[in-house]
């Protein structure tokens, strides 16, 4: 529940919008979140006099999975709601029969009036002309001979390099990285050989999971191909390190999507940050990959790994993170938000009290 005034609310969160609309967007999904105690789904003022007046928005609005059901009342009550607040199009899994019956009830009552109904088939008819899908001789519809490039080397090489633009080097003191072709590498942690950790959430499931969700190269193979397996070792601890001229520490949070992955807390499990100590402990220079859908608190490894890498959710492609590791290629990334420090108390960067580690903007260059 954001709770602002409105002319905050829209330089914060609305100032995408106007661009975004100007642009052609055609549809938007009202979130399930709150503005000021009212739930974003039902709010006519954002939906309607925000968006659809202000704004110039002619396309539709979709609403995102059952969120009506967060709505206060009875059912009814609810599409009725979100129908008058400017809602045009609703996603509902299973009761899709109850809702049209419902909302036929509505509309023969008057309770939603039939102008709203009028308006909201126009929305949504504007845009299936727009995308030319009323006219089957020119329609959008899928390609199904496309099916047989996906996963193709062309993909993957477009994901490898997606990869690589978006890695951020947030910390390198002593010139640690690119990393030397020449020397034994010894990669650890939980994260270091496995494609699930990786892709995150919504990877084949809703929530992903750890281990072989789908092909890939994880980063151990990856650092396999740009050295050679005779220089590469590993563990999952981050034992076995001594004698090695490098470690590599892949640590970060475990797949996770939506309401699954909250957390109270968002420093680096004690788990990630042993394997970063362990590694220091054989007396090499340690270099830490983090896989994360946010910026962690990563205060407890600051002073022990010697270059620190935001690789975010790579997906199937740990090339694009060798790329960098390695000096294929030289690191372009920059944070898109600040990376708050474990000593703030708040997450809005705009506040006083607010702390960051690495301000909007930082990326280091080789």
């Amino acid at each position: 529940d954001v709770r602002m005034d409105e002319a905050t609310f829209r330089a914060l969160h609305l100032a995408g919008y106007p661009l975004a609309i100007a642009a052609g967007t055609g549809t938007i999904m009202p979130s399930y979140s709150s503005w000021n105690g009212e739930k974003c789904s039902g709010n006519r003022h954002l939906l309607t006099d925000i968006l659809k007046k202000d704004f110039g928005f002619e396309g539709f609005l979709i609403s995102d999975y059952n969120a009506l059901d967060e709505l206060p009342g009875q059912y009814k009550q609810q599409i009725a709601q979100s129908i008058n607040a400017g809602m045009d199009m609703v996603m509902v899994p299973d009761k899709y029969v109850l809702f049209m019956k419902l909302l036929k009830e509505l509309a023969a009552d008057g309770a939603v009036p039939m102008s709203r109904i009028d308006d909201a088939v126009v929305r949504i008819l504007r845009v299936k002309i727009a995308m030319g899908l009323m006219n089957p001789k020119t329609s959008l519809l899928a390609d199904r001979k496309l099916h047989a490039r996906f996963g193709s080397t062309e993909h993957r090489a477009v994901a490898r390099q997606c990869v690589r633009e978006s890695v951020v080097v947030l910390k390198n003191d002593k010139g640690t990285l690119p990393l030397k072709k020449s020397v034994r590498v010894h990669v650890s942690g939980k994260a270091h050989h496995d494609i699930g950790y990786q892709c995150g959430g919504w990877t084949i499931t809703w929530q992903g999971k750890p281990g072989p969700v789908t092909e890939g190269t994880t980063l151990l193979a990856a650092v396999r191909k740009a050295v050679g397996n005779g220089l590469v070792t590993s563990s999952m601890d981050g034992s076995g390190a001594s004698g090695a001229g490098v470690g590599i520490a892949v640590i970060g949070e475990p797949p996770y999507a939506e309401m699954m992955g909250d957390r109270t807390d968002l420093r680096l499990s004690r788990e990630d940050v042993a394997v970063v100590e362990n590694l220091k402990r054989a007396g090499i220079p340690v270099v830490a990959v983090i896989y994360s859908g946010r910026p962690l608190i990563i205060d407890d490894i600051i002073g022990k790994a010697d270059a620190i890498v935001a690789a975010w959710l790579p997906g199937t492609e740990g090339d694009g993170i060798a790329d960098i590791l390695f000096g294929a290629h030289k690191p372009t990334g920059k944070l898109s938000y600040t990376w708050p420090s474990g000593e703030t108390v708040t997450f809005q960067r705009r506040d006083t009290t607010y702390k960051s580690l690495y301000p909007l903007g930082h990326g280091l260059l080789y």
